[in-house]
């Protein structure tokens, strides 16, 4: 029905580039002492290359606990001051003259 590429209907989505699954290395992760434990029990993880990248690269830097608070704190304050001026805004507290 001449709608261009048959299934993406050319929109522009081709084949998405997945990189080459040997560049990844089980050597020096901890995934390099896993393969050697099944080893000695004849065994072997056949898919521990395509979790090797979590050990690689930026994906290797631990997370501190302090990154973690700061990371979400300074957005999730901006949202609490904003939801607070809304809130006082919209609903504004009520002003009574006498206590309670």
């Amino acid at each position: 029905m001449g709608h261009g590429n048959e299934h993406g209907h050319g929109h522009g989505h081709g084949k998405m580039e997945l990189p080459d699954y040997r560049q990844w290395k089980v050597e020096g992760t901890p995934l390099e002492k896993v393969q050697e434990m099944l080893a000695k029990r004849g065994l072997r993880d056949p898919w521990a290359r395509n979790e090797a990248w979590r050990y690689m690269g930026g994906f290797a830097k631990p997370v501190t606990l302090t990154e973690v608070f700061t990371r979400g704190l300074k957005w999730g304050f901006a949202a609490f001051v904003i939801a607070l001026g809304i809130e006082y805004t919209l609903f504004p507290p009520k002003k009574s003259g006498g206590h309670h």
